[in-house]
């Protein structure tokens, strides 16, 4: 225990403390995909409207994201919504297919198409959002935190060049390699597209906000700089520290100096790595996310949950700015009573 655990009265005051690695009772918690396919009241609201129409009705959104705070008491909500927004504010419109998957009107596969894509509207277009932010912070007042997010420009611009959900994501990559300047023409735009909506984001009285790099991984480690980091690291630098920014990239542990560097005040670590390890390398005013693996959540027992999850809370115990959550997203297979066992172990750590 904390000797200043008393002082934490809120849920909300303990995630934003962590968040700034300053003292708290116990670690905070919410998990990476917690509002959606996981709970059986998201899907019975899934057999009336697709994703599209409850990411874009403002009501919708604003429901589901706080199913997930309601039955589990997370600390931190996080806003219902897709990192495919921002493309579709761009032109590039998306809809989820029934076999599973995205599926996108067209590929952005040449500069003509680069040109075509508008920034001017993009907060506008996207002001469902700004609608069921404020919505969210309104309904939970001080009692719970409140993150929003976007993805990378890099892991946009690998959907995008696709246009679909693929086995494999090549084509952002080809065009890296083999013609750096288009490619930079696209990351610029979506860097100042993706700044506009967190800027917006920010206006609402979000606590935080997280950039989802779920591509990073399929960069080499001499190309994540250029391709990806780079581009995160200006809009972290343009949203000037007005709220906490949790950089998670997914498979990229060989590039910890320059996701250090990248001015996150929190680094989301994924199942792939040792946190103990990840503690020794991060340094102490940076906090840190994580890690447990989903597939835990998916195929373990509670007793299993509960212990694994008490190993990823000794790791880290004593080091300031430790933010409890799953090395990647919960997937639909998540068993409730797993979620459950892992709340239950991380509030009753001491």
């Amino acid at each position: 225990m904390n000797v200043n655990a008393e002082k934490i009265v809120t849920a909300r005051e303990r995630f934003n403390r962590a968040a700034r690695c300053q003292a708290v009772d116990r670690p905070p918690m919410w998990l990476m995909r917690q509002a959606g396919r996981a709970l059986p009241e998201y899907r019975k609201l899934k057999e009336k409207y697709t994703f599209v129409q409850l990411c874009q009705n403002p009501e919708l959104a604003v429901e589901v994201t706080l199913q997930p705070v309601r039955r589990f008491g997370f600390d931190a909500a996080i806003l219902f919504s897709d990192i495919l927004v921002i493309p579709e504010a761009l032109g590039q419109k998306y809809h989820f297919k029934e076999t599973g998957g995205v599926q996108m009107d067209f590929a952005v596969t040449s500069r003509t198409d680069i040109e075509k894509l508008s920034v001017e509207h993009v907060v506008e277009r996207l002001s469902y959002v700004d609608k069921a932010l404020r919505m969210v912070r309104k309904e939970l007042g001080d009692a719970t935190a409140l993150l929003g997010f976007t993805g990378s420009p890099w892991t946009l611009a690998t959907f995008m060049m696709e246009g679909a959900s693929v086995p494999k994501y090549s084509r952002a990559l080809q065009l890296f390699r083999e013609d750096p300047k288009t490619y930079y023409a696209l990351a610029e735009k979506l860097t100042a597209a993706v700044t506009a909506y967190l800027k917006m984001q920010i206006a609402t009285g979000i606590d935080a906000l997280q950039i989802f790099d779920s591509h990073g991984g399929h960069l080499a480690a001499t190309e994540f700089q250029e391709a990806s980091g780079r581009w995160t690291d200006q809009i972290i630098t343009n949203l000037g520290g007005k709220v906490p920014v949790i950089n998670f990239s997914l498979g990229t542990h060989g590039n910890w100096p320059d996701l250090i560097a990248s001015g996150a005040n929190v680094l989301g670590i994924d199942w792939q790595t040792d946190l103990a390890e990840a503690r020794k390398l991060i340094p102490a005013h940076i906090a840190m996310q994580g890690n447990l693996s989903p597939t835990h959540i998916a195929e373990s027992t509670p007793e299993v949950v509960a212990a694994e999850t008490k190993k990823i809370l000794e790791a880290m115990r004593g080091r300031p700015g430790h933010i409890f959550n799953l090395g990647h997203g919960l997937t639909p297979g998540a068993k409730l009573e797993n979620i459950a066992a892992l709340v239950e172990t991380v509030k009753s750590f001491k």
